[in-house]
Protein backbone atom coordinates (compact mmCIF):
# COMPACT_ATOMS: atom_id res chain seq x y z
CA UNK A 1 0.00 0.00 0.00
CA UNK A 2 2.51 2.74 -1.24
CA UNK A 3 1.08 5.94 -2.30
CA UNK A 4 2.87 7.24 -5.69
CA UNK A 5 0.39 10.49 -6.07
CA UNK A 6 -2.64 12.61 -5.07
CA UNK A 7 -5.51 14.18 -6.40
CA UNK A 8 -7.28 17.47 -5.08
CA UNK A 9 -10.63 16.81 -4.59
CA UNK A 10 -13.78 18.80 -3.52
CA UNK A 11 -15.00 16.25 -1.12
CA UNK A 12 -12.48 14.81 0.18
CA UNK A 13 -9.58 17.26 -0.05
CA UNK A 14 -7.21 15.15 -1.24
CA UNK A 15 -7.59 11.06 -2.46
CA UNK A 16 -4.01 9.50 -2.75
CA UNK A 17 -3.69 6.49 -5.14
CA UNK A 18 -1.01 3.55 -5.61
CA UNK A 19 0.65 2.62 -8.71
CA UNK A 20 -1.95 -0.03 -9.30
CA UNK A 21 -4.47 2.11 -9.00
CA UNK A 22 -2.80 4.69 -11.19
CA UNK A 23 -2.26 2.42 -13.92
CA UNK A 24 -6.26 1.40 -14.07
CA UNK A 25 -7.09 5.01 -13.97
CA UNK A 26 -4.73 6.10 -17.07
CA UNK A 27 -6.35 3.59 -18.44
CA UNK A 28 -8.19 4.27 -21.73
CA UNK A 29 -11.60 2.04 -20.45
CA UNK A 30 -11.31 4.06 -17.27
CA UNK A 31 -10.77 8.03 -18.94
CA UNK A 32 -13.48 7.46 -21.14
CA UNK A 33 -15.63 8.16 -17.16
CA UNK A 34 -14.93 11.38 -17.36
CA UNK A 35 -16.98 12.20 -20.06
CA UNK A 36 -20.28 10.20 -18.64
CA UNK A 37 -22.25 12.74 -16.40
CA UNK A 38 -22.86 11.61 -13.21
CA UNK A 39 -26.12 12.94 -13.08
CA UNK A 40 -27.48 13.03 -17.11
CA UNK A 41 -29.83 16.10 -17.13
CA UNK A 42 -29.99 17.81 -14.08
CA UNK A 43 -27.31 20.44 -15.13
CA UNK A 44 -30.05 21.95 -16.66
CA UNK A 45 -31.89 22.36 -13.67
CA UNK A 46 -28.48 22.50 -11.31
CA UNK A 47 -25.94 24.06 -13.66
CA UNK A 48 -23.03 23.47 -11.64
CA UNK A 49 -24.48 19.47 -11.60
CA UNK A 50 -21.64 18.54 -14.35
CA UNK A 51 -19.52 16.19 -12.72
CA UNK A 52 -18.76 12.87 -13.87
CA UNK A 53 -18.51 9.33 -13.09
CA UNK A 54 -14.67 9.33 -13.14
CA UNK A 55 -14.55 11.84 -10.24
CA UNK A 56 -17.10 9.88 -7.79
CA UNK A 57 -15.13 6.56 -8.98
CA UNK A 58 -12.23 8.36 -7.55
CA UNK A 59 -14.45 9.68 -4.36
CA UNK A 60 -15.55 6.20 -3.86
CA UNK A 61 -11.64 4.20 -3.72
CA UNK A 62 -11.13 6.66 -1.16
CA UNK A 63 -13.79 6.06 1.08
CA UNK A 64 -13.39 1.85 0.82
CA UNK A 65 -9.77 2.70 1.38
CA UNK A 66 -11.00 4.54 4.98
CA UNK A 67 -13.12 1.80 5.87
CA UNK A 68 -10.61 -1.09 5.08
CA UNK A 69 -7.96 0.68 7.05
CA UNK A 70 -9.98 0.83 10.24
CA UNK A 71 -11.23 -3.14 9.30
CA UNK A 72 -6.78 -3.86 9.17
CA UNK A 73 -6.45 -1.61 12.66
CA UNK A 74 -8.91 -3.62 14.38
CA UNK A 75 -7.78 -6.91 12.73
CA UNK A 76 -9.92 -8.16 10.22
CA UNK A 77 -8.08 -8.51 7.23
CA UNK A 78 -4.30 -7.23 5.85
CA UNK A 79 -3.24 -4.88 3.63
CA UNK A 80 -3.54 -6.56 0.59
CA UNK A 81 -7.19 -6.51 1.01
CA UNK A 82 -7.67 -2.89 1.41
CA UNK A 83 -6.02 -2.50 -1.96
CA UNK A 84 -8.89 -5.08 -2.93
CA UNK A 85 -11.25 -2.95 -1.57
CA UNK A 86 -9.92 0.49 -3.00
CA UNK A 87 -9.81 -1.00 -6.64
CA UNK A 88 -12.90 -2.93 -6.52
CA UNK A 89 -15.00 0.50 -5.55
CA UNK A 90 -12.82 2.31 -7.75
CA UNK A 91 -14.34 -0.25 -10.91
CA UNK A 92 -17.66 -0.21 -9.24
CA UNK A 93 -19.09 1.78 -11.98
CA UNK A 94 -17.51 1.11 -15.01
CA UNK A 95 -19.72 -0.67 -16.69
CA UNK A 96 -21.71 2.90 -17.03
CA UNK A 97 -22.98 3.82 -20.15
CA UNK A 98 -23.58 7.80 -21.24
CA UNK A 99 -25.63 9.47 -19.27
CA UNK A 100 -25.77 6.73 -16.81
CA UNK A 101 -28.31 5.12 -15.39
CA UNK A 102 -30.25 6.90 -18.18
CA UNK A 103 -28.60 4.58 -20.89
CA UNK A 104 -29.15 1.93 -18.74
CA UNK A 105 -32.98 2.27 -18.74
CA UNK A 106 -32.98 2.32 -22.67
CA UNK A 107 -30.60 -1.16 -22.28
CA UNK A 108 -32.93 -2.52 -20.18
CA UNK A 109 -36.17 -1.52 -22.89
CA UNK A 110 -33.98 -3.03 -25.51
CA UNK A 111 -31.18 -5.88 -24.02
CA UNK A 112 -32.18 -6.15 -20.71
CA UNK A 113 -28.54 -5.36 -19.97
CA UNK A 114 -27.08 -3.43 -16.47
CA UNK A 115 -24.13 -1.83 -15.76
CA UNK A 116 -23.10 -4.33 -13.08
CA UNK A 117 -23.17 -7.13 -16.07
CA UNK A 118 -21.19 -4.88 -18.56
CA UNK A 119 -19.06 -4.16 -15.89
CA UNK A 120 -17.75 -7.71 -15.07
CA UNK A 121 -17.05 -7.96 -18.66
CA UNK A 122 -15.16 -4.85 -18.67
CA UNK A 123 -12.97 -5.87 -15.68
CA UNK A 124 -12.46 -9.56 -17.05
CA UNK A 125 -12.09 -8.92 -20.75
CA UNK A 126 -10.22 -5.12 -21.12
CA UNK A 127 -6.82 -4.19 -20.83
CA UNK A 128 -8.70 -3.66 -17.15
CA UNK A 129 -7.81 -7.42 -16.55
CA UNK A 130 -4.53 -7.65 -17.81
CA UNK A 131 -3.37 -4.60 -15.28
CA UNK A 132 -5.13 -6.51 -12.65
CA UNK A 133 -3.38 -9.63 -13.04
CA UNK A 134 0.06 -7.98 -13.06
CA UNK A 135 -0.21 -6.96 -9.71
CA UNK A 136 -1.18 -10.20 -8.42
CA UNK A 137 -4.90 -9.55 -8.36
CA UNK A 138 -7.63 -11.75 -9.74
CA UNK A 139 -10.14 -9.62 -12.40
CA UNK A 140 -12.98 -12.27 -11.43
CA UNK A 141 -12.41 -11.59 -7.89
CA UNK A 142 -12.52 -7.97 -7.90
CA UNK A 143 -14.97 -7.94 -10.45
CA UNK A 144 -16.72 -9.96 -7.91
CA UNK A 145 -16.92 -7.64 -5.00
CA UNK A 146 -17.23 -4.12 -7.00
CA UNK A 147 -20.83 -5.67 -7.63
CA UNK A 148 -21.93 -7.98 -4.71
CA UNK A 149 -21.15 -11.46 -5.71
CA UNK A 150 -18.27 -11.35 -3.10
CA UNK A 151 -18.32 -14.56 -0.72
CA UNK A 152 -17.07 -12.60 1.95
CA UNK A 153 -19.90 -10.67 2.85
CA UNK A 154 -18.85 -7.15 4.60
CA UNK A 155 -16.53 -6.86 1.33
CA UNK A 156 -19.95 -6.30 -0.52
CA UNK A 157 -21.72 -4.24 1.78
CA UNK A 158 -18.69 -1.72 2.20
CA UNK A 159 -19.01 -0.98 -2.00
CA UNK A 160 -22.65 -1.55 -2.23
CA UNK A 161 -26.25 -1.00 0.63
CA UNK A 162 -26.40 1.16 2.80
CA UNK A 163 -23.07 1.55 4.77
CA UNK A 164 -21.34 1.44 1.71
CA UNK A 165 -18.22 3.66 0.27
CA UNK A 166 -20.78 3.97 -2.69
CA UNK A 167 -23.80 5.83 -1.08
CA UNK A 168 -21.08 7.65 1.23
CA UNK A 169 -19.22 9.25 -1.98
CA UNK A 170 -22.18 10.13 -4.12
CA UNK A 171 -24.90 11.82 -1.22
CA UNK A 172 -22.09 14.59 -0.43
CA UNK A 173 -20.70 14.88 -4.01
CA UNK A 174 -24.17 15.26 -5.87
CA UNK A 175 -25.21 17.61 -2.87
CA UNK A 176 -22.55 20.05 -3.29
CA UNK A 177 -22.46 19.83 -7.45
CA UNK A 178 -26.34 20.59 -6.85
CA UNK A 179 -25.76 23.18 -3.97
CA UNK A 180 -28.75 21.45 -2.04
CA UNK A 181 -28.27 20.82 1.47
CA UNK A 182 -29.29 17.59 1.80
CA UNK A 183 -26.18 14.95 1.16
CA UNK A 184 -24.35 15.70 4.34
CA UNK A 185 -22.80 12.62 5.75
CA UNK A 186 -20.56 12.04 8.50
CA UNK A 187 -18.87 9.37 6.96
CA UNK A 188 -15.83 9.04 9.05
CA UNK A 189 -17.96 9.10 12.25
CA UNK A 190 -19.63 6.00 10.39
CA UNK A 191 -16.78 4.01 8.96
CA UNK A 192 -14.68 4.22 12.58
CA UNK A 193 -17.61 2.69 13.94
CA UNK A 194 -17.85 -0.62 11.75
CA UNK A 195 -16.99 -3.91 13.13
CA UNK A 196 -17.36 -7.75 11.52
CA UNK A 197 -18.98 -10.43 12.82
CA UNK A 198 -17.56 -13.94 12.74
CA UNK A 199 -20.37 -14.71 9.79
CA UNK A 200 -18.54 -11.73 8.09
CA UNK A 201 -21.23 -9.13 8.09
CA UNK A 202 -20.44 -5.74 8.62
CA UNK A 203 -22.12 -4.20 11.80
CA UNK A 204 -22.37 -0.70 12.54
CA UNK A 205 -21.33 0.32 16.82
CA UNK A 206 -24.49 1.49 18.43
CA UNK A 207 -22.84 4.85 19.12
CA UNK A 208 -23.01 6.26 15.19
CA UNK A 209 -26.23 4.85 14.61
CA UNK A 210 -27.73 8.64 14.45
CA UNK A 211 -24.90 9.41 12.24
CA UNK A 212 -26.30 6.42 9.94
CA UNK A 213 -29.78 7.17 10.16
CA UNK A 214 -28.77 11.11 9.23
CA UNK A 215 -27.51 9.28 5.96
CA UNK A 216 -30.75 7.43 5.12
CA UNK A 217 -32.55 10.24 5.56
CA UNK A 218 -30.29 12.37 3.21
CA UNK A 219 -30.49 9.85 0.27
CA UNK A 220 -34.33 10.16 1.06
CA UNK A 221 -34.03 13.96 0.64
CA UNK A 222 -32.10 14.18 -2.33
CA UNK A 223 -34.42 11.80 -3.91
CA UNK A 224 -37.17 14.53 -3.92
CA UNK A 225 -35.22 17.46 -4.47
CA UNK A 226 -33.04 16.01 -7.16
CA UNK A 227 -33.05 12.44 -8.34
CA UNK A 228 -37.06 12.96 -9.10
CA UNK A 229 -37.87 16.86 -9.64
CA UNK A 230 -39.81 16.95 -12.42
CA UNK A 231 -37.88 19.15 -14.51
CA UNK A 232 -34.58 16.93 -14.24
CA UNK A 233 -36.75 13.96 -15.02
CA UNK A 234 -38.10 16.33 -17.83
CA UNK A 235 -34.83 16.46 -19.66
CA UNK A 236 -34.07 12.44 -18.73
CA UNK A 237 -37.16 11.81 -20.47
CA UNK A 238 -36.27 13.83 -23.58
CA UNK A 239 -32.77 12.16 -23.68
CA UNK A 240 -34.00 8.49 -23.40
CA UNK A 241 -37.09 9.17 -25.95
CA UNK A 242 -34.01 10.54 -28.04
CA UNK A 243 -31.94 7.26 -27.49
CA UNK A 244 -34.53 5.02 -27.89
CA UNK A 245 -36.15 6.42 -31.27
CA UNK A 246 -32.42 6.08 -32.26
CA UNK A 247 -32.23 2.93 -31.29
CA UNK A 248 -30.85 1.25 -34.87
CA UNK A 249 -28.52 4.05 -35.57
CA UNK A 250 -26.94 2.61 -31.92
CA UNK A 251 -27.08 -0.54 -32.37
CA UNK A 252 -28.43 -0.93 -28.75
CA UNK A 253 -29.65 -4.40 -29.77
CA UNK A 254 -26.15 -5.84 -30.86
CA UNK A 255 -23.79 -3.36 -29.33
CA UNK A 256 -20.28 -4.77 -28.89
CA UNK A 257 -18.21 -4.55 -25.67
CA UNK A 258 -15.78 -2.38 -28.28
CA UNK A 259 -18.35 -0.10 -29.21
CA UNK A 260 -19.94 0.31 -26.36
CA UNK A 261 -16.74 1.52 -24.51
CA UNK A 262 -16.36 3.96 -27.36
CA UNK A 263 -20.10 6.04 -25.80
CA UNK A 264 -20.24 8.76 -24.37
CA UNK A 265 -22.53 11.24 -23.32
CA UNK A 266 -21.13 14.09 -26.28
CA UNK A 267 -21.13 10.88 -28.61
CA UNK A 268 -24.63 10.17 -28.19
CA UNK A 269 -26.08 13.52 -28.96
CA UNK A 270 -23.66 13.73 -31.96
CA UNK A 271 -24.64 10.56 -32.77
CA UNK A 272 -27.98 11.69 -33.14
CA UNK A 273 -27.65 15.17 -34.09
CA UNK A 274 -26.39 14.32 -36.85
CA UNK A 275 -28.81 11.74 -38.11
CA UNK A 276 -30.55 12.44 -41.02
CA UNK A 277 -33.61 9.65 -40.77
CA UNK A 278 -34.30 10.69 -38.03
CA UNK A 279 -36.32 13.83 -37.51
CA UNK A 280 -38.01 13.19 -33.92
CA UNK A 281 -35.05 12.45 -32.29
CA UNK A 282 -33.24 14.97 -33.82
CA UNK A 283 -35.74 17.48 -33.15
CA UNK A 284 -35.80 16.00 -29.32
CA UNK A 285 -31.83 16.58 -28.76
CA UNK A 286 -31.96 19.96 -30.24
CA UNK A 287 -34.81 20.91 -27.58
CA UNK A 288 -32.77 19.45 -24.47
CA UNK A 289 -29.92 21.36 -25.80
CA UNK A 290 -31.57 24.77 -25.93
CA UNK A 291 -33.38 23.94 -22.75
CA UNK A 292 -37.15 24.01 -24.60
CA UNK A 293 -37.76 21.03 -22.19
CA UNK A 294 -41.29 18.75 -21.75
CA UNK A 295 -44.02 20.37 -19.22
CA UNK A 296 -45.49 17.83 -16.55
CA UNK A 297 -49.12 18.16 -16.56
CA UNK A 298 -49.52 15.10 -14.12
CA UNK A 299 -47.58 13.50 -11.42
CA UNK A 300 -48.82 10.81 -9.07
CA UNK A 301 -46.50 9.27 -6.62
CA UNK A 302 -47.61 5.49 -5.39
CA UNK A 303 -45.92 4.18 -1.94
CA UNK A 304 -45.57 0.18 -1.20
CA UNK A 305 -44.25 -0.91 1.61
CA UNK A 306 -45.20 -4.83 0.70
CA UNK A 307 -45.89 -7.22 -2.33
CA UNK A 308 -43.99 -4.26 -4.24
CA UNK A 309 -44.40 -5.49 -8.27
CA UNK A 310 -42.93 -2.85 -10.78
CA UNK A 311 -45.06 -1.21 -12.96
CA UNK A 312 -45.98 -3.07 -16.31
CA UNK A 313 -44.79 -1.55 -18.93
CA UNK A 314 -47.25 -2.69 -21.69
CA UNK A 315 -49.83 -1.59 -19.49
CA UNK A 316 -48.32 1.58 -19.53
CA UNK A 317 -47.65 1.85 -22.78
CA UNK A 318 -51.50 1.56 -23.27
CA UNK A 319 -52.68 4.12 -20.54
CA UNK A 320 -50.19 6.62 -22.56
CA UNK A 321 -52.12 5.75 -26.09
CA UNK A 322 -55.23 6.40 -23.87
CA UNK A 323 -54.93 9.37 -22.86
CA UNK A 324 -54.09 10.50 -26.30
CA UNK A 325 -56.48 9.08 -27.71
CA UNK A 326 -58.88 10.56 -25.65
CA UNK A 327 -57.26 14.18 -25.79
CA UNK A 328 -57.36 13.87 -29.74
CA UNK A 329 -53.74 14.48 -29.90
CA UNK A 330 -50.77 12.68 -31.66
CA UNK A 331 -49.69 10.15 -29.29
CA UNK A 332 -46.17 11.29 -29.86
CA UNK A 333 -46.90 14.78 -28.07
CA UNK A 334 -47.55 12.77 -25.08
CA UNK A 335 -44.55 11.03 -22.89
CA UNK A 336 -45.72 8.80 -19.77
CA UNK A 337 -42.68 8.52 -16.97
CA UNK A 338 -42.70 5.77 -14.90
CA UNK A 339 -39.79 4.97 -12.25
CA UNK A 340 -39.76 3.27 -9.35
CA UNK A 341 -37.05 3.17 -6.58
CA UNK A 342 -36.17 1.42 -2.82
CA UNK A 343 -36.85 4.29 -0.40
CA UNK A 344 -33.76 3.19 1.53
CA UNK A 345 -30.61 1.52 0.11
CA UNK A 346 -31.12 -1.72 -0.93
CA UNK A 347 -28.56 -4.75 0.35
CA UNK A 348 -26.14 -6.28 -2.25
CA UNK A 349 -28.01 -9.25 -2.69
CA UNK A 350 -30.54 -5.97 -4.27
CA UNK A 351 -33.28 -7.12 -1.23
CA UNK A 352 -34.80 -4.35 0.52
CA UNK A 353 -32.82 -3.87 4.45
CA UNK A 354 -35.49 -5.25 6.33
CA UNK A 355 -32.94 -4.70 9.79
CA UNK A 356 -29.09 -3.28 10.39
CA UNK A 357 -26.60 -5.09 12.36
CA UNK A 358 -25.82 -3.32 15.79
CA UNK A 359 -22.83 -3.62 18.09
CA UNK A 360 -23.23 -2.97 22.10
CA UNK A 361 -20.37 -3.62 24.33
CA UNK A 362 -19.27 -6.47 21.81
CA UNK A 363 -22.48 -7.74 21.74
CA UNK A 364 -23.97 -8.04 18.48
CA UNK A 365 -27.64 -7.66 17.51
CA UNK A 366 -30.14 -6.68 14.76
CA UNK A 367 -32.22 -4.32 14.82
CA UNK A 368 -35.37 -4.80 12.66
CA UNK A 369 -36.52 -1.14 10.74
CA UNK A 370 -40.03 -1.08 12.17
CA UNK A 371 -37.73 -0.24 15.38
CA UNK A 372 -36.53 2.52 13.69
CA UNK A 373 -39.28 5.75 13.63
CA UNK A 374 -37.37 7.71 11.39
CA UNK A 375 -35.92 5.31 9.16
CA UNK A 376 -39.54 2.88 9.10
CA UNK A 377 -40.95 5.86 8.11
CA UNK A 378 -39.68 6.22 4.77
CA UNK A 379 -39.23 2.23 3.87
CA UNK A 380 -40.87 0.41 0.94
CA UNK A 381 -40.76 1.27 -2.45
CA UNK A 382 -41.92 4.10 -4.53
CA UNK A 383 -43.38 4.42 -7.84
CA UNK A 384 -43.67 7.85 -9.71
CA UNK A 385 -46.02 8.65 -12.50
CA UNK A 386 -45.79 11.66 -14.67
CA UNK A 387 -47.14 12.98 -17.88
CA UNK A 388 -45.07 15.00 -20.24
CA UNK A 389 -46.08 17.45 -23.06
CA UNK A 390 -45.05 19.71 -25.59
CA UNK A 391 -48.88 20.60 -27.02
CA UNK A 392 -50.16 23.68 -26.06
CA UNK A 393 -53.39 22.57 -24.84
CA UNK A 394 -51.90 21.50 -21.54
CA UNK A 395 -55.22 21.93 -19.57
CA UNK A 396 -57.19 19.49 -21.43
CA UNK A 397 -54.29 16.87 -21.23
CA UNK A 398 -53.86 17.73 -17.52
CA UNK A 399 -57.67 16.45 -16.86
CA UNK A 400 -57.39 13.74 -19.28
CA UNK A 401 -54.35 12.51 -17.56
CA UNK A 402 -56.30 12.71 -14.10
CA UNK A 403 -59.29 10.95 -15.46
CA UNK A 404 -57.46 8.30 -17.19
CA UNK A 405 -54.34 7.61 -14.51
CA UNK A 406 -56.60 8.16 -11.30
CA UNK A 407 -59.04 5.45 -12.39
CA UNK A 408 -56.72 2.75 -13.78
CA UNK A 409 -53.59 2.98 -11.12
CA UNK A 410 -53.27 1.55 -8.31
CA UNK A 411 -53.82 2.92 -4.89
CA UNK A 412 -51.10 3.39 -2.35
CA UNK A 413 -50.24 1.75 0.37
Amino acid sequence: MKFVGEITDPIHKFIRFTELEKKIIDSNVFQRLRRIKQLAGAHLVYPAAQHSRFEHSLGTMHVAGLAGEHLFSIGVIDKESIQELRVASLLHDIGHGPFSHLFEEALKVTGNSNHETLGAKIICKTELGDILSDYGFSPQTISEISFGNSKVKFKNEIISGSLSSDLMDYLPRDGFFTGVEYGKVDHNRIINSFRVTDSKSLALDISSFYSFESMIISRFEMFRAVYFHKTVRSAEVMLLHSILLSSDILNLKGLALTDYLNLTDESIICTISSSRNNKAAQEMISNYLDRKLLKCVYERFIRKRDNYTKLNRDKIEELRLEIARLAKIDEKKIFLDTYGISLVPLAPNKQEMKSILLVSEDEFFKQPVSNLPLVNSITGYLDMIRVYTNHKDRKKITKISKDVLDKELPEKQ
